[in-house]
């Protein structure tokens, strides 16, 4: 592996965290629950995960505030243009496989 320095790892990581959110923006068409069931993680997720590395830094971030870094706009907009209901399968999915911290 190269060797990188901690601003190069650190800018790479930054790169790539944006990406995949630009990428979630993009792909309005799955939801959050199919993200879970499929991947153990969502959108919320990473918002949640923004906010806590925000607060490690001592830098105080509410959760509306970070997901809107995340979704592009208030997760209430998000949701009524976007989110749609579940199956009653992927509802059991999700149900079974659901995280245990309090996601």
């Amino acid at each position: 592996m190269t060797d990188l320095s901690d601003d190069q790892r650190i800018a790479f990581e930054a790169a790539a965290f944006r990406r995949l959110r630009d990428h979630l923006r993009e792909r309005t068409d799955v939801q959050n629950i199919d993200l879970m069931n499929l991947a153990g993680f969502c959108r919320n997720c990473l918002s949640n995960w923004y906010r806590e590395a925000a607060e490690a830094d001592g830098i105080r971030l509410g959760k509306d505030e970070s997901r809107e870094i995340v979704y592009g706009m208030p997760y209430e907009q998000w949701r009524e243009r976007y989110q749609r209901e579940t199956s009653p399968e992927t509802q059991a999915a999700f149900s079974a496989n659901a995280p245990r911290d309090g996601h």
